[in-house]
């Protein structure tokens, strides 16, 4: 069994996508802000979207290996399909949530500590924040649906 799993080409060609895209998570953040965030590694959200990357790797790599024809492509390319979807609609839209409502704590806390007179009152004493990075934009999604396919495809020719 555990040799099974070693030499299991879909799920390395998957787990080796998601570990690449988030290290260039942390690439992609260094060029964008000239600063090293390795926070990016275990992140969700940013560029290239590391879900995407796995779940489309996952689909090409089936597909590779089962045939282009066989259930277990269909299954994990709608799999990919919804993961994708998820990323940009329901994941995305939760975090720009998630940004408003910890405006409105920021600004609430604000009025309170101004209509206290408290001179040091801090927002962050409310409570703990929301987390705004949760989904992706569509190019993020796209550029990760694109390097996971390469990421499949090159594990494949060097899989043999």
């Amino acid at each position: 069994m555990l040799h099974q799993l070693l030499v299991n080409f879909p799920l390395w060609t998957s787990l080796t996508a998601i570990l690449l895209a988030q290290i260039l998570k942390v690439l992609w953040n260094f060029i964008v802000t000239r600063s090293w965030d390795w926070n990016w590694l275990l992140s969700s959200g940013g560029m290239p979207s590391a879900h995407t990357s796995a779940v489309s790797s996952l689909a090409v790599a089936v597909g590779l290996y089962r045939g282009w024809d066989s259930a277990a492509f269909a299954v994990s390319s709608v799999l990919a399909i919804i993961v994708m979807y998820d990323a940009t609609g329901v994941r995305r839209h939760a975090g720009m949530q998630a940004r408003v409502l910890n405006q409105l704590v920021d600004d609430f806390a604000a009025l309170l500590g101004e209509l206290r007179h408290i001179k040091d009152f801090s927002p962050r004493e409310t409570g703990t924040r929301l987390k705004e990075i949760l989904g992706h934009q569509p190019i993020e999604v796209f550029t990760g649906a694109w390097f996971g396919i390469a990421v499949a495809l090159v594990m494949y020719w060097l899989w043999g």
